[in-house]
């Protein structure tokens, strides 16, 4: 493998061999004899480069400003950290090698990499077809900040067939201008899938010679390992690097891959924005390179261990993972085994009883992080509706299915049982039947009031509940609570939940 011989900093020249990408993430890219012999790429914290004579500084700054290709033999300098730097360079080298992509841009977050592809690919009065649901700024950004500055954004469901969507196209009035198909798949956070290929016919129907459209794909829930799109005809791929390849909720990056031309005219975009990396971020994510396979391998396993227990669970009425689907799915299936790797480490699924009891079970974890962000070595959790995609329209929400009761899960590398365990206890506290009514009223059921018990024997006090238990009127009942969980627990409990549920309302032990 031979990386572009414009860099200043090459990579090592592989033999012709095929040799897998986790081979190569500690030294492709990087020349140890041009940095002290270092076995690792130093951190090049500097914001700008000394050139060796006038001559080569003016060199620079023609190719970088484009007024001249690179000549024979020539290479592209280092100038200032907004337009380039070797740690930001030797990433994009590694990084491009898990998508099989000829390029890779580095930016300062995922939205920078959206942002300044789309502004750089699509004029006031083109037409953006995209699929919903979306991550909650991206949605805004194409139903908000792209039709502000004159450009038409049309949105279409992943489970709608080529020719549906094609309908919805030629509906907008817009289909002349036509100029980006952009789609998560699988999508934020329900998992749905995007038949990307299709997306390809449907673009290439309405591409001309002189108006390409472009196929974007942001590929971040099944990150680099799990899907890679431009094999099945994407133009380019994008990815929140904050996720599976930085790794560690410890950075924030984007990056966009795609062809040489594309990526070109992207990091000219990117240096007048001024949204690429740093080089501290570029050197994490080198780092975190190194171990991206594995991490994300353990991470699949757990997540299919979590799902199983998640899809039994009487007080989980749907479980959103990639692993449950079977050919009754149809074509969410079928595009499954076509164009993904693996079954990822993402799900979603919904607790009965709505958003109150949502948030109890959140409140409830003990181990895992109640958090946005994913893809990290720790488990994150959080109610998307009320979070990552709280500007998604209402009824955008209700169509897509972004409901009160669905909270998004990013599995991590802890020990699958310790995180079923916690899962478990916190699914405990879940109110199911009338919720909070039942609970004024006495109505615990015997399963209930067991469940309750077991969480009391565990932590030695009853969590105190929120809403209206603890007005004037809740206290007045708070006897007949209190007998009506006692009487339902397992004898064995009922003395250490005595005083637990004694404490919490208010009666003296």
């Amino acid at each position: 493998m031979q990386a572009n011989p414009g860099l200043t900093y090459n990579p090592v020249i592989m033999s012709d061999q095929d040799v897998h990408p986790e081979s190569l993430m500690m030294s492709y890219g990087y020349k140890p004899e041009l940095s002290e012999g270092a076995a690792k790429s130093p951190i090049f914290q500097t914001s700008t480069f000394v050139f060796k004579n006038a001559a080569s500084g003016n060199a620079f700054f023609e190719l970088s400003s484009g007024l001249r290709e690179l000549r024979p033999n020539e290479e592209a300098g280092l100038m200032y950290s907004r337009m380039n730097n070797p740690d930001v360079e030797i990433l994009e080298e590694r990084l491009k090698l898990w998508d099989g992509a000829e390029a890779c841009a580095i930016f300062n977050s995922g939205m920078a990499a959206i942002s300044t592809t789309i502004l750089n690919l699509v004029r006031p009065g083109d037409l953006i077809l995209y699929g919903s649901p979306l991550y909650g700024g991206t949605d805004k950004l194409m139903t908000v900040t792209l039709p502000e500055f004159g450009i038409h954004t049309v949105p279409f469901r992943p489970w709608e067939s080529m020719k549906e969507v094609e309908q919805r196209l030629k509906a907008s009035g817009f289909a002349d201008k036509l100029a980006m198909i952009f789609i998560e798949s699988p999508a934020n956070p329900t998992n749905a899938l995007t038949d990307i290929a299709g997306c390809r016919v449907l673009a290439d129907k309405y591409a001309t010679p002189g108006r390409p459209v472009r196929v974007v794909v942001d590929n971040t829930f099944l990150g680099p390992l799990w899907q890679h799109p431009i094999k099945h005809g994407a133009d380019l791929v994008l990815y929140s690097a904050t996720k599976y390849i930085g790794g560690h909720s410890d950075l924030i990056a984007g990056a966009c891959l795609g062809s040489k031309l594309l990526i070109k005219r992207l990091k000219s975009m990117r240096s007048l924005l001024g949204t690429i990396a740093g080089p501290w971020t570029s050197w994490l994510m080198l780092r975190s390179l190194e171990t991206l396979k594995i991490r994300m391998e353990e991470q699949g396993r757990n997540a299919e261990k979590v799902a199983a227990f998640l899809n039994k669970h009487p007080k989980v009425t749907a479980v959103h993972y990639l692993g449950n689907l079977t050919r009754k799915d149809g074509a969410q299936y079928r595009i499954f085994r076509k164009q993904c790797t693996g079954k990822g480490a993402m799900l979603s699924f919904e607790i009965k009883g709505g958003r109150d009891e949502a948030f109890r079970f959140l409140d409830s974890l003990r181990l895992i992080k109640q958090a946005v962000s994913l893809g990290s070595t720790e488990s994150l959790i959080c109610h998307p509706a009320s979070t990552t995609h709280i500007t998604v329209a209402p009824d955008e929400k209700k169509a897509v299915g972004l409901s009160d009761q669905l909270v998004r899960l990013s599995v991590g590398v802890e020990h699958p049982d310790d995180l079923i365990a916690d899962i478990k206890q916190a699914l405990a506290k879940v109110r199911i039947g009338d919720g909070l009514t039942a609970s004024l009223r006495g109505g615990w059921s015997a399963e209930e009031g067991t469940a309750q018990g077991a969480s009391l024997s565990a932590t030695g006090g009853y969590a105190r509940p929120r809403g209206p238990m603890y007005s004037d009127f809740g206290r007045t009942r708070a006897a007949s609570l209190y007998c009506s969980i006692t009487c339902a627990l397992q004898p064995a409990m009922r003395a250490q939940a005595n005083i637990g549920v004694k404490r919490s309302i208010g009666i003296p032990t």
